[in-house]
């Protein structure tokens, strides 16, 4: 499937945000190894971060859903999208 590299992410700022608050938690992480923080503290925040970045991943592909694949299926091009979505969420939940 050619990608419409023009495409415009409806929900571009929030996951901006979100991703700007992730990489905070990440360096919030790395200080604390650094600091020799009780290991169970930075396990859980590298929970958090997971979580995070999931949250962010599943708004993407809700937002590919519903508009690059409903936009291919409309134009008899959705098998393909259809394959590239599953692929990428096989990638995901490994």
């Amino acid at each position: 499937m050619e990608k419409n590299r023009s495409t415009v992410q409806p929900n571009k700022q929030q996951i901006l945000n979100r991703l700007k608050r992730i990489e905070g938690q990440v360096r919030g992480i790395h200080k604390m190894v650094e600091d020799d923080r009780y290991c169970v503290d930075i396990l859980n925040q590298i929970a958090a971060v997971q979580a995070a970045v999931n949250k962010v991943s599943i708004g993407l592909m809700e937002d590919h859903t519903h508009h690059c694949v409903a936009n291919a299926i409309k134009n008899n091009d959705g098998e393909v999208a259809i394959k590239e979505l599953t692929d990428v969420m096989k990638k995901m939940v490994k």
